[in-house]
């Protein structure tokens, strides 16, 4: 298919490592395209949609309301991404406020506030349940001296799962789905898979989407995942690299969202 061939080019193209999957979802015969969808990657910040789901499906096993809140305490304080490290210790936050603090700007406190409420055992559980068969949770993040030396791994076939599962999933609650995807839907980091779509205000007179996502970097490596809204249609789209520099992944993360979103609207 056309689809397919543009998104081959664009991987071919590119520098560094990939895997990438892209599946249109609820259509039986859609679009699935994969280039090394098991290939285990350094799951950087991806990893915290997972965590976020494991979150949700302890709620709905009723260990806590979403409404719940959780003090942040002075040992939950670590740096990198996210605002809480500058907060005061006492603070309390509910648990849909750290999820969405985790997600949206990626807060590394909030999520390791988020993993000690849920415990390692919940979020394998969970990764299982979501399709997840090779990829794993290790340890908090930002935490040195690391307790744990093995790195949060993930594939992209796995990330696609699990991105399914989310949207239409018997795991969770049509609620609990519903909420996960509009929190995605608010991430604030848009230069990878969101980055060459048409203006979402519909100004130039293209169709509207939406993009479900989480983005996760580090030091040659940059990952985008999510799923796209558009015309009526739902694509999951996985995608992860290591071994390129920030401009050359962001520039190929830009091309595979435009070209999915392209040929939802051809």
């Amino acid at each position: 298919m056309e689809l397919e061939k543009r998104l081959s080019k664009i991987v071919q193209e590119s520098a560094g490592t990939w895997g990438v999957v892209v599946k249109e979802l609820a259509v039986p015969q859609g679009i699935c395209f994969e280039h090394q969808p098991d290939e285990l990657f350094i799951a950087e910040s991806v990893i915290k949609v997972p965590i976020m789901a494991a979150v949700y499906a302890a709620c709905e096993q009723g260990k806590a309301r979403i409404e719940d809140q959780l003090p942040l305490r002075k040992e939950d304080l670590v740096g990198g991404s996210g605002f809480l490290y500058a907060l005061s210790p006492g603070l309390k936050l509910s648990i849909r406020d750290l999820v969405t603090l985790m997600i949206i700007q990626s807060d590394n406190t909030a999520t390791n506030m988020l993993i000690d409420f849920v415990g390692k055992e919940l979020i394998d559980q969970t990764m299982r349940e979501l399709g997840m068969e090779r990829s794993y949770y290790s340890r908090k993040v930002m935490i040195y001296p690391q307790d744990v030396t093995a790195n949060n791994m993930i594939t992209a076939g796995d990330v696609a799962r699990m991105l399914e599962h989310i949207v239409s999933g018997s795991g969770f609650s049509r609620a609990a789905r519903t909420e996960m995807i509009a929190i995605m839907n608010k991430q604030q980091v848009l230069n990878g898979l969101p980055s060459q779509l048409p203006s979402a205000s519909n100004q130039d007179g293209l169709p509207g989407w939406e993009l479900a996502c989480k983005s996760g970097w580090d030091t040659g490596r940059q990952h985008d995942v999510g799923i796209l809204f558009v015309e009526g249609r739902q694509f999951a789209i996985a995608a992860l690299s290591q071994d390129v520099t920030p401009e050359a992944a962001l520039h190929t993360l830009g091309l595979l969202g435009r070209a999915v979103y392209d040929y939802a609207v051809a």
